[in-house]
């Protein structure tokens, strides 16, 4: 799976901060392009000339904060083990990323409208990046045979899934039975 992610330049790199700052603060419809161009101190048209309106600058700005959290996962892991303590580790920096976290808390429906309609690019990069992983566990034979691409693909669905759900199931199960048991349903997938 090829994954062309956009050249952001420092300008673009700073009007996304900006932007994932304000949706940490008060969520995605707590963002206007009025309001980003103000904590900016740049124009609307400067906004406008990148990106097309409010929807694009959140896509991009949540696209930005994956690619930020996944440069922290490791890109030598090739056992299972490996692996698995990789997905988790991506569970916990997603939870605890602070645009993330403000949206799983309180705006939980903005990830139906910006992950859960399609695939987005946010989510093809985390799918480049188990695609890598697991062909490199095939390598070694400590992750079971089958295309790596549609492996990727269920185990996006399985962790996205336990993730997004957290929150509304952290009255039925402890934050650490969740990791115990995400960490099984994992490593059982992935095992020969």
């Amino acid at each position: 799976m090829d994954t062309k992610l956009p050249d952001w330049d420092d300008a673009d790199a700073r009007l996304l901060d900006e932007a994932s700052a304000l949706i940490a603060a008060r969520g995605t419809r707590g963002l206007t392009i009025a309001e980003l161009a103000r904590e900016a101190r740049v124009s609307r048209p400067t906004i406008y000339r990148r990106w097309p309106g409010t929807d694009e600058v959140v896509r991009a700005a949540l696209l930005r904060q994956t690619v930020l959290i996944v440069a922290q996962l490791s890109t030598e892991e090739s056992t299972r083990e490996d692996l698995v303590a990789e997905v988790l580790r991506f569970s916990d920096l997603f939870r605890e990323d602070l645009v993330f976290a403000r949206l799983l808390e309180r705006e939980p429906e903005a990830f139906t409208q910006y992950s859960l309609e399609r695939i987005g690019s946010s989510q093809r990069v985390m799918l480049h990046w188990l695609e890598e992983a697991i062909a490199r566990g095939q390598g070694g034979g400590t992750v079971r045979e089958g295309a790596p691409s549609d492996m990727s693909v269920m185990l996006l669905l399985i962790v996205q899934s336990a993730v997004l759900s957290h929150n509304a199931v952290s009255s039925l199960i402890g934050a650490n039975e969740w990791r115990a048991e995400l960490t099984r349903a994992v490593d059982g997938y992935l095992r020969p």
